[in-house]
């Protein structure tokens, strides 16, 4: 007999205990948690919150329902790790507004949920869905396929993704799934190749180690688990907070080893989707990150053909972002997630599930303001990994180069969460030291090639280690004509151990699968390195001797086709704080060319400058592609210490891109731009003094505040003692909250937090882009108190915002700029006060042919209707010349003089564009 739920009377609050053979399920229905939230004309959406006691833990769920009392089909959605059921309330609340009865609930170990974390435990995490799909069952709105069989379909992501699968594999009764970012066979992801995937093991586990975690790992916070407290660690010695006793010992195992073992392997593996894979034979929609070095997309490729093999229909979408910068197209993947289950579970013959295959690319550039746009490419089928590969010779003859002590210093490809947003970008983090890699590169492409899937390459290998092993990396580079511009697709690297390599061994490295454009004249390089720092490398030293066996096969897709108009497409967000830690990392880049004997030095300052903190000349940029069409012309400017510069213009106008200069994240076509008197490029070492906050946050969401500006200062290599962080958190005025997870801040204390991590090392310049986008009138009241509270030591801030009463209140100086050029700089008090721009009051109201006759007389420059008259600004005219024209044109004057508000000043200079 199969358990099921009772019916509940609410709102009094009753607990009913139902016994089904030894297992006891009991349901606490929490007394009038119903809510309703209507948006527009669409149904109102009511929620049940029930904590459901299950064996060995309370599970906290709500249930969404919308609309009538029609049947209809249900939907279980899971959340990703150190999430809870809250973080799929929107996405809840929007299918049952569509016509489904959904479920959500917070994992053992989550959110409010009591129990130990099993990494979805088949008898544990995985009976619990099939204990909900049992109370779905008996729901008199759920649709039935069978007594006991609910329709119902399955989604999430990552954590939640690999529930989903688990589900279809050990419950007949579910009939689709979703799964979203996630892994096929956990114990690969984490240990790819026989090697420790050593840094993102560790924040699945420490980061529900310390003492007052509450249920699922996320510090800092006083919630009670709901089942009882946290068991004791096993041993005593040590604590993996709410982690089974054999996951905790797995894992100290493996992390005290730096390899895993077979019975780790075989842990994971049990808990893994592969496990059942060919039980898995539901229509299942994949989704995958491509920037995404927890779980790569041969995780989902793995999935898809062992699907797809079963006989049940498989879609595979290729999706921007991933767990390394999260996954930016949510409102898309969302909506197909919706469109994949009216098919399969309403039945709906017409619903649009999608292609066989989507790729999210680089669509090309948005000419308001030169943004990064993308567009969707799909294929009649899946093309794998390996499909139709084409062979590139590499050059280079047999190498040797070492495996230091320790395994330091580490080669750098990527950092868990915010590596793959820092290549979308364009400012990779790669890093690879001098003597501890192979090098071989192909000869200049003749035409591009649009690499889609894992390339491939035969090495031959061998080591001078005591057991004869090797651990190497693989990374395939996009080198530029000048030979040092190189781009890590999706900052991936591929890991292998080589066992009995004494002698020499043959090894197959199959490289990171990815989808990336090769344009022609630029070179394929193929590094094998002995370190990385996401992964565990052996600690003694030895050396290795590589040599390529053959060419390397690239795969392509000449089947996958883009879109020739854009689909719908957000705008690549620089993360949070992401342009001070690239600076930093190619910072450190160039200091270890120059110690390994580099030449081509950066050019010293000129002596004159060296104490102003910016000085732009001539800074020129076009549009990529297009030799007309300029992003910024001939920009001129200079900022001194201590002021508080505002940057301003409307939508298109460069600001973005002058920032992107600045920051060295791209190149100038023409100019200059000097900081502290050094000329700035990737890598200079002057940019250790600038501090940024760009729009996107790239916080781990699971981890505290403050856990997050550690980490983000550790990867940036500098002492701990230079990074001043009670300097900064003290004039971003954090308070408690930096001991708070992020993932429980609001959108106030994130921007502060934001910038608080530009402001670690206490740079001497600040540049803040929006940072008060989002944020209501006390926080903007509050950011604005931070901005000069920096500036009042003697540092510079440059802000670009479009709250023109915010810059007014802040900026001590301003820039505007229109369509990419400079139009006006000067003190605020200069150019708000009057000047060259007049108000002119009117006696009678303003039409467009009074503007008209006024912007047509000699020696005015340009015309806006203000709410009271008119903005006129002069190019030649006096104000007594303006005057008399104005009378010998009828036009109705009461008074004329200098105007006092930003926003007059800021139209009138622009012509009214904004």
């Amino acid at each position: 007999m199969k358990p099921r739920l009772p019916k509940l009377r609410l709102p009094r609050r009753r607990r009913t205990r139902l016994l089904a053979g030894a297992a006891a399920l009991a349901v606490v229905a929490g007394a009038g948690t119903w809510t309703a939230a209507a948006s527009g004309e669409a149904p109102a959406v009511h929620r049940q919150d029930r904590v459901v006691e299950m064996p060995g833990a309370a599970i906290d769920t709500s249930y969404f329902t919308a609309g009538g009392a029609g049947k209809r089909p249900a939907v279980l959605l899971g959340h990703g790790f150190g999430g809870s059921k809250d973080d799929v309330r929107a996405q809840a609340e929007r299918l049952a507004r569509d016509g489904y009865a959904v479920l959500t609930w917070s994992a053992r170990g989550f959110g409010r949920s009591g129990g130990q974390i099993g990494l979805n435990d088949p008898e544990h995490e995985v009976k619990d869905v099939s204990r909900l799909v049992d109370w779905l069952a008996r729901q008199p709105e759920v649709r039935l396929d069978g007594d006991g069989d609910p329709r119902v379909g399955v989604a999430g992501a990552s954590y939640g993704g690999a529930v989903s699968l688990l589900a279809a594999g050990y419950d007949k009764r579910v009939d689709a799934i979703a799964p979203q970012i996630t892994y096929w066979n956990l114990a690969d992801s984490l240990f790819p190749q026989g090697v420790f995937k050593k840094l993102w093991a560790g924040l699945f586990f420490t980061t529900g180690s310390a003492d007052g975690m509450r249920p699922g790992g996320v510090p800092g916070t006083d919630t009670a688990p709901a089942s009882g407290p946290a068991p004791a660690p096993a041993g005593g010695a040590t604590a993996c907070g709410r982690f089974q006793p054999e996951l905790c010992a797995m894992y100290e195992r493996v992390a005290a080893a730096g390899k895993p073992d077979a019975e780790a392997r075989a842990l994971l593996e049990g808990r893994s989707p592969s496990a059942v894979g060919n039980r898995i034979k539901v229509p299942t929609l994949i989704v995958q990150g491509q920037e995404d070095s927890l779980f790569p997309l041969d995780q989902a490729d793995a999935m898809a053909k062992t699907i797809a093999a079963n006989g049940a229909p498989v879609s595979v979408d290729w999706a921007a972002g991933g767990h390394d910068g999260g996954l930016r197209e949510s409102a898309r993947v969302e909506d197909r997630v919706a469109g994949w289950f009216d098919r399969y579970l309403k039945d709906e013959q017409g619903a649009d599930t999608g292609p066989a295959f989507r790729v999210s690319r680089s669509g090309g550039i948005d000419s308001t303001d030169g943004a990064v746009q993308l567009r969707g490419a799909s294929g009649e089928r899946y093309p794998g990994l390996a499909s139709a590969p084409r062979a590139f010779a590499l050059s280079g003859r047999e190498q040797s180069f070492a495996n230091p002590a320790g395994g330091a210093p580490p080669a750098l490809s990527s950092l868990p969460g915010i590596g793959g947003q820092l290549a979308a970008v364009g400012a990779g983090l790669s890093l690879d030291f001098p003597g501890q890699n192979a090098r071989f590169e192909s000869e200049p492409l003749a035409e591009e090639v649009r690499v889609t899937g894992a390339p491939a390459v035969t090495l031959n290998v061998s080591s001078t280690a005591a057991d004869g092993s090797a651990v190497l990396f693989g990374k395939l580079y996009d080198v530029g004509p000048d030979g040092r511009q190189a781009v890590l697709p999706s900052q991936l690297v591929a890991p292998v151990r080589v066992e009995n390599a004494q002698q020499g061994a043959t090894v197959q490295l199959r490289l990171p699968a990815v989808d990336h454009a090769v344009e022609a004249g630029h070179r394929l390089r193929l590094v094998v390195a002995a370190t990385d720092l996401g992964y565990a490398s052996p600690a003694a030293p030895a050396t290795y001797t590589v040599a390529v066996r053959g060419a390397v096969a690239v795969p392509v897709a000449d089947g996958v086709r883009t879109a020739s108009a854009g689909l719908p497409a957000w705008t690549w967000g620089l993360p949070l704080g992401a342009a001070l830690l690239a600076a930093a990392l190619l910072g450190i880049r160039r200091t270890g060319r120059e110690s390994a004997g580099a030449r081509g030095l950066a050019a010293q300052p000129e002596p004159a400058p060296a104490d102003v903190p910016l000085e732009i000349t001539g800074l020129t940029k076009r549009y990529r592609g297009v030799q007309d069409r300029y992003a910024v012309r001939d920009l001129s400017f200079r900022v001194e210490k201590g002021q508080v510069l505002g940057l301003l213009g409307p939508n298109g106008a460069g600001k973005t891109t002058t920032l992107r200069m600045l920051m060295g994240l791209i190149s100038p076509d023409a100019g200059e731009i000097r900081v502290f008197g050094h000329p700035i490029r990737a890598g200079a070492p002057v940019l250790s003094r600038v501090g940024a906050f760009v729009e996107g946050a790239g916080f781990l969401p699971h981890l505290s505040g403050r856990a997050n500006l550690e980490l983000y200062w550790q990867a940036t290599g500098r002492p701990g003692e230079d990074a001043h962080m009670a300097e900064a958190l003290e004039i971003a005025g954090l308070g408690d909250a930096l001991e708070r997870a992020v993932r429980t801040y609001s959108q106030g204390m994130r921007q502060r937090l934001a910038i608080a991590q530009a402001m670690l090392g206490m740079p001497d310049l600040l540049i803040l882009d929006e940072p008060t986008n989002g944020l209501d009138p006390p926080q903007i009241r509050e950011m604005r108190d931070v901005m000069i509270r920096y500036a009042a030591g003697g540092r510079t801030v440059i802000v670009s915002s479009h709250l023109l009463s915010e810059v007014e209140q802040t900026c001590t100086h301003l820039v505007v700029m229109d369509r990419g050029r400079l139009v006006r700089a000067g003190e605020v008090a200069e150019i708000t006060g009057g000047g060259d721009t007049l108000l002119v009051t009117l006696a009678g109201p303003v039409d467009g042919g009074t503007v008209a006759k006024v912007a047509a007389l000699e020696g005015v420059g340009a015309v806006t209707a203000a709410d009271d008259g008119l903005l006129v600004r002069l190019e030649g005219a006096t104000a007594t010349g303006l005057i008399a024209e104005l009378v010998r044109l009828d036009v109705p004057v009461s008074a004329v003089g200098p105007h006092r508000r930003l926003e007059d000043a800021f139209l009138t200079l622009i012509g009214g564009a904004a």
